[in-house]
């Protein structure tokens, strides 16, 4: 066991299905952050396109794209700093000269700072969706993180559970808690791959998860937070609303004792 102290951060999810009304979607965001604030939680994390959710990806999301420094994110900003919380949303990110958008997530800090984004790099071109038609893929760069008292929390959207890379890069990068932002479409058995993929993803890593879907009819629900070992500490099932649970420093190095997985890679 670690001698050093243990940190401990309590995170929680959001679930909701936003629609295509912005302002109305921050007061949702805004509402659901002042429960989980209530409960005592540090980190909250909100679903993908929790900014904009049309019927359809398409004209529609584009023309509602905003810059970083629009109103939808200067609302997130208010929010976290009245609230004292990191907060990480997804968002339609304008991108001067082009006709699509940025799949972006964006985190602020407890002072309303922008302290870290990222751009979907997996698009959603699967299971009889295009989201390429409208959205710019992200570029390759340094992983996206941020600490919170000294656990890293890594960014990471949607689609990209999918490809193992995605959140092994985080870990590389230092994270002991991905933040996993969706809107999963529902389907003929996504709710199973969903849950499988978010507790291998934790199990492979030895990492915290964190996934906030979005509910339906625009998500499937189903967020969740799980632990290094894949145990779900705190789920949401198909309804409106937060839950809470508490990272732990020394759960992190307890695990990775356990299961050295990580030192033990043979392919780096």
């Amino acid at each position: 066991m670690s001698t050093q102290p243990d940190i401990r951060v309590p995170i929680a999810v959001a679930q909701f299905a936003p629609r295509t009304d912005k302002d109305a979607n921050l007061a949702e965001i805004r509402r659901l952050t002042t429960e989980a604030a209530g409960d005592g939680a540090r980190l909250v994390v909100a679903p993908e396109y929790s900014m904009f959710t049309g019927r359809k990806l398409d004209a529609a999301a584009v023309a509602a794209a905003e810059p970083l420094d629009g109103p939808f994110v200067t609302g997130l900003s208010a929010i976290a700093q009245e609230l004292a919380v990191y907060l990480v949303a997804g968002m339609n990110e304008s991108v001067p000269g082009e006709d699509r958008f940025s799949n972006t997530l964006v985190a602020l800090a407890p002072d309303g700072s922008l302290i870290t984004v990222y751009r979907k790099l997996h698009l959603y071109d699967a299971f009889g969706f295009t989201e390429s038609d409208v959205v710019r893929p992200g570029d390759i760069v340094e992983p996206a993180t941020f600490p919170i008292d000294g656990i890293v929390v890594g960014l990471q959207t949607c689609y990209d559970v999918r490809f193992p890379e995605v959140t092994r890069r985080l870990v590389d990068a230092g994270a002991g808690v991905v933040a996993l932002p969706a809107q999963w479409i529902p389907g003929p058995l996504k709710e199973d791959h969903w849950a499988t993929l978010v507790r291998a993803r934790a199990i492979e890593n030895t990492v915290y998860i964190a996934a906030a879907d979005q509910s339906a009819p625009s998500g499937a629900g189903g967020s969740i937070i799980v632990d290094p070992m894949g145990v779900p500490m705190a789920a949401l099932g198909e309804r409106t609303g937060t839950v809470t649970a508490t990272v732990s420093s020394h759960r992190l190095d307890e695990v990775r004792l356990r299961n050295p997985a990580l030192e033990l890679r043979r392919l780096r």
